[in-house]
């Protein structure tokens, strides 16, 4: 038997691996493949070699090459895309833009997402999936992070947090996905800034 079968082994000998560390596998490598590559080149043959897991278990697992994408492009970024709490609301805000815009712009990853936005459009169970394992999460992570600050009394207790995830990631998103004008560090600055500061005179 070879490393990848006694990886997955059926149920005999001491290489069998639990089925949790396997996915971790999986997701790992399709993750790496989204992030350096894109989502042209992942098939479900690439990832089974690259692992060691057979087809038959990546489409027990994930249906299409689409929940594969989804899934595998979320565990790469999740960790980059932590949102801190330092609590300082304005320098936590900015850390997570940059580490975002990074990931859009500087990696295969903006393109990806996007085209997992596109495919969602006329996939349900991927647009489902998407709102469930992606977008639901980031705004949830987003607006407890916002709550914070509303506690430490940096933003005001009256504001609906769910407006401002709206108001500056989707000011990102639209970037992205409309290029008129580039995602650069001063457009992240200005954003956080005219948010947080108002943009009344004073």
């Amino acid at each position: 038997m070879n490393g990848h079968a006694a990886k997955e082994g059926n149920g005999r000998g001491r290489g069998r691996r639990p089925a949790d560390e396997v996915r971790a596998d999986v997701l790992r490598t399709a993750g790496d493949l989204l992030l350096t590559e894109g989502i042209a080149d992942l098939t479900f043959e690439r990832v089974a070699k690259a692992s060691g897991v057979s087809k038959t278990t990546l489409y027990k697992w994930w249906p299409s090459k689409g929940a594969l994408a989804l899934d595998g492009y979320f565990h790469a970024v999740r960790e980059t895309l932590d949102f801190p709490d330092t609590g300082d609301v304005r320098a936590d805000l900015l850390t997570q833009l940059r580490a975002f815009a990074h990931v859009m712009i500087h990696t295969p990853g903006g393109r990806v997402l996007a085209e997992l936005i596109g495919e969602s459009q006329t996939d349900q169970d991927l647009a489902t999936a998407y709102r469930k394992l992606y977008s639901s999460h980031r705004r949830r992570l987003a607006a407890e992070r916002l709550h914070r600050a509303q506690e430490l009394g940096q933003i005001r207790t009256d504001i609906d947090v769910q407006v401002l995830v709206d108001q500056l990631w989707g000011a990102v998103y639209h970037r992205l996905l409309i290029p008129d004008e580039p995602v650069t560090d001063a457009f992240i600055v200005a954003l956080v800034n005219n948010l947080l500061d108002g943009v009344r005179p004073k």
